[in-house]
């Protein structure tokens, strides 16, 4: 088993999408970020590559990069995946908090939960979505998420016994 553990923060910025989990928010501010802001996926990815040793997001798509700028953020998720795979791990589980002043995530956990499994492709009871408010600590106008990830290692696949046809049976 590995576990892994990933952080990121994003400020608020008007004029932008919110998106969260891969999931976009209706809010007059979205999070500000050389690719997407997704703050959730960022942390993900961070927590997979941990987890495996294998660095660090920015090591994978450098902000000084613009082929970059404004890039989904499922693409990063995306190779957090390869290197778990790579590794021989597969996920067992995520847990996740977020948080922010704004918007409420209650209301969008179960959408937010769905996305993030089908990205992971796990499934969403295996994926944990939590969120809090900053109460007074100076963040209303950035969001942060916290994640950690569980890894099993991957049982290798038996491999198929030929069937042996018995000489009488075979095609001539």
């Amino acid at each position: 088993m590995r576990i892994g553990y990933g952080w990121d923060s994003h400020e608020f910025k008007p004029g932008i999408p919110l998106m969260i989990g891969g999931v976009e928010l209706a809010h007059d501010k979205g999070l500000a970020g050389h690719s997407d802001g997704d703050v959730l996926l960022h942390a993900i990815t961070d927590a997979l590559l941990g987890a495996v040793a294998a660095g660090d997001i920015r090591s994978y798509f450098p902000p000084s990069d613009p082929k970059w700028k404004g890039a989904k953020s499922a693409i990063f998720l995306e190779e957090a995946l390869k290197q778990v795979a790579r590794a021989g791990y597969a996920i067992a589980n995520v847990d996740s908090t977020l948080i922010l002043a704004e918007p409420k995530i209650g209301p969008h956990a179960s959408r937010i939960q769905a996305r993030v499994a089908e990205l992971l492709r796990i499934k969403p009871g295996a994926v944990g979505i939590k969120a809090k408010t900053p109460e007074g600590m100076g963040t209303d106008n950035a969001a942060i998420a916290h994640v950690t990830v569980l890894l099993e290692k991957k049982l290798p696949r038996k491999k198929k016994a030929k069937r042996k046809i018995h000489p009488a049976k075979r095609r001539k």
